[in-house]
């Protein structure tokens, strides 16, 4: 029987003529591939920046910050924000989250509806990632736009003010999922009007 509210053409997007853009091989945005990034970065011990997207005020842009805010920014890694970070700490919910100054409601609204899709959520969000194992400042984030399943890549540091994170951010100052979903989000929404 199918799960009420799921939209079944995202998750059984398996196939596509170009053999990308579905499930199995998402497209990958800027031809960024997150397993051989992390191999790269595993292998020489490094922390990934992202020349793509990189942590500074271009990445923000000129509009969301005063310039006497934009100049305290700090990109800081979430280990040198809390001790202990986790992409997710007990599970993934609706309340998992706060807004930050940007004032973008129908973001935290739109990662607010997907917490009720577990299936669509584990593709979106994968958690075979974590400050833990095999950390090199990498993640991945996966969206369904027009038709088709884009990876996205980016690196771990994030705004902050005097220590703070200045835009989505948890409840729980050690869960970051949904301040790296944000990131990924700008970096994707950013480069369709490249």
């Amino acid at each position: 029987m199918a799960l009420p509210g799921v939209c079944h053409s995202i998750l059984n997007a398996r196939h596509s003529k170009n053999g990308y853009g579905n499930l199995d091989t998402p497209e990958k945005l800027f031809n960024q591939d997150y397993q051989q990034l992390k191999q790269y970065c595993l292998i020489r011990r490094v922390r990934y920046i992202d020349d793509m997207f990189p942590p500074d005020t271009r990445s923000i842009g000129p509009t969301i910050l005063n310039s006497s805010d934009l100049s305290k920014v700090l990109w800081a890694r979430p280990h040198k924000i809390v001790p202990n970070p986790s992409l997710v700490v007990d599970g993934i919910s609706r309340f998992d989250f706060g807004q930050g100054i940007v004032g973008n409601c129908w973001f935290l609204a739109s990662i607010g509806a997907l917490t009720f899709q577990k299936p669509i959520l584990a593709q979106v969000v994968p958690m075979d990632q974590s400050f833990d194992d095999n950390y090199c400042g990498l993640f991945h984030f996966r969206f369904w736009r027009y038709g088709r399943w884009v990876d996205v890549v980016i690196d771990d540091k994030l705004p902050t003010i005097n220590g703070r994170l200045i835009f989505v951010h948890s409840k729980d100052p050690t869960e970051f999922w949904p301040a790296l979903l944000e990131k990924a989000y700008a970096k994707y929404d950013t480069c369709l009007f490249c």
